[in-house]
């Protein structure tokens, strides 16, 4: 596909769709999927990918901020929303207008929550978020407190109790053992007080993917398992129960190319110089666009059907590679930056373990000015 942007990505909404699917049938009917869209879907673009797992048959969207579940129903989504870590204060007015739902960190937050509600005449669900053990976000407030609290609230519905795993793919750590305890014990006790809400969720893809099935409870929320990856567990970690595939390629450009001698130096710096005479090609795509800075000299594209290295420093606005050996490649071709082509393939977490970081920050880093283009 050639749409002729200077760097774009490649949204698979079948991959998109077939990677809800997996996780749906991974957890069974019993337990709801809540679909982490924050962060524009993980650079994927919340709208496209909110529509494609609605059609998939997706009830619950998670994200962020309440902007960006406003941005959704503007859209035209229509399921549940859950914004999972806004402040609530600024949060509040969208809540009644777009008929968003807010996790609640604090008890405090719950009080002013209430007092909004009862201010507006209205009735507003709510999630409260725990804090089992991250040290993050959440109540560290005991069940008595937080039975009394969720009393006195008179005009909110307590719909869901959640918490979040710090460790959940390190199985040589205990962490997610303890947060779980932590969790169900809470659970427990509120439900002796009178106070079962409707949801209890902890899991996210980790949990979900290597079947950490007493942590599902009655919901889960996958994030990077809808884009096709899964982190890589430590530990003696059990066989995967989940299977998914990459939906994003990522490419550019190729704005020149051209001859350089033996001993030329190429880009700031002169980071790297030539050990023989070779072909280079400047493509349309740089640290600005997303592409870490930490590729330079070491990184490496897809060309022609072939890996070819990074060469020098990764400029704000474009990247030098070497295509000494794709004679095919010239201005207006086009490279691959993340994907396949053909049977060579780079993928974010390839792409993190060079750049010396994690898969969602490659994929959240990819910039706005990269065009989205969604295909089936």
């Amino acid at each position: 596909m050639e749409p002729g942007f200077r760097s774009w990505v490649e949204v698979s909404r079948r991959r998109v769709a077939a990677n809800y699917a997996a996780v749906r049938s991974a957890v069974g009917d019993q337990v709801e999927v809540a679909c982490v869209v924050k962060a524009d879907a993980y650079g994927h673009g919340a709208v496209e990918v909110s529509r494609t797992l609605a059609e998939a048959g997706a009830r619950w969207f998670a994200v962020s901020t309440a902007e960006e579940g406003v941005e959704l129903r503007r859209a035209g989504i229509e399921g549940r929303i859950l914004v999972m870590a806004d402040y609530a204060r600024l949060s509040r007015e969208a809540l009644e207008e777009y008929g968003l739902t807010l996790v609640v960190h604090s008890l405090e937050d719950l009080r002013e929550l209430d007092a909004f509600a009862a201010n507006r005449d209205i009735r507003l669900p709510y999630h409260l978020k725990v804090d089992s053990g991250m040290g993050r976000l959440g109540t560290l407030a005991s069940a008595a407190v937080i039975a009394d609290t969720i009393q006195s609230a008179a005009n909110l519905e307590f719909e869901g109790l959640m918490s979040h795993f710090a460790s959940a793919s390190d199985y040589a750590s205990a962490q997610t053992a303890l947060q779980s305890r932590a969790f169900e014990a809470l659970c427990r006790e509120l439900c002796a007080r009178g106070f079962l809400p409707r949801f209890r969720h902890i899991a996210s893809t980790n949990p979900v993917a290597y079947g950490r099935r007493d942590a599902w409870h009655n919901m889960v929320r996958p994030g990077l398992a809808l884009y096709g990856y899964i982190s890589p567990a430590r530990g003696d970690a059990p066989s995967r129960i989940l299977e998914v595939e990459p939906a994003l390629a990522w490419k550019a450009t190729v704005i020149s190319a051209k001859d350089v001698p033996a001993g030329a130096r190429i880009g700031y710096g002169g980071m790297y110089t030539a050990t023989r005479p070779m072909r280079i090609a400047v493509v349309g795509a740089g640290y600005a666009d997303g592409l870490s800075h930490r590729l330079s000299n070491r990184g490496q594209v897809v060309a022609a059907g072939k890996l070819v290295p990074i060469l020098g420093a990764v400029s704000m606005d474009v990247t030098t590679i070497d295509v000494t050996e794709c004679p095919s490649i010239v201005p207006g071709s086009s490279v691959t930056l993340l994907g396949a082509e053909g049977a060579v393939t780079i993928d974010a977490q390839q792409m993190a373990r060079i750049a010396g970081t994690i898969s969602y920050d490659i994929l959240c880093g990819i910039r706005a000015r990269v065009q989205r283009v969604h295909i089936a």
